[in-house]
């Protein structure tokens, strides 16, 4: 191999030197590692946009819950007032309305979560469109 040229000039002895088994060997070795590495982009994308959407699962799930919990309470208090009207049912009450807020406020969270879930890696998709068109015009 000759020593690079000042100024990064190339001269043609150099070029004809190069055989165009080598540039297709370059040229399917840089196009291996670019895939290689969208895959990867597009596991970490696909990895960060999972983690929200069970982050947000897991707030819906929670306000289900607090919804049941509310439901059992209130039927309890329910029943509690109805019987006669005792502090134990005024208190079911209490606690079944704080449930109930409790469930609305980790509904409307995860429901906002859940909006910010992008199942389409937006990145690669970019870069993967950006890399094809280069392909179809490398020079610029």
């Amino acid at each position: 191999m000759t020593a690079p040229h000042p100024h990064g000039r190339i001269d043609a002895e150099e070029v004809q030197e190069t055989s165009v088994g080598e540039m297709i060997g370059n040229i399917s070795n840089d196009l291996s590692q670019l895939f290689r590495q969208e895959v990867e982009l597009a596991k970490a994308e696909l990895k960060q946009e999972a983690s929200k959407a069970g982050k947000a699962g897991g707030m819906l799930g929670g306000a289900a819950f607090a919804a049941y919990l509310a439901v059992v309470l209130l039927s309890f208090a329910l029943v509690f007032a109805l019987d006669a009207v005792m502090p134990a049912g005024w208190a079911a009450l209490i606690v079944a309305v704080l449930w109930a807020v409790i469930g609305g406020v980790l509904y409307v969270i995860g429901k906002n979560k859940l909006k910010t879930v992008d199942p389409v890696p937006r990145r690669t998709v970019d870069t993967l469109k950006e890399d094809a068109q280069w392909l179809k015009n490398p020079t610029g």
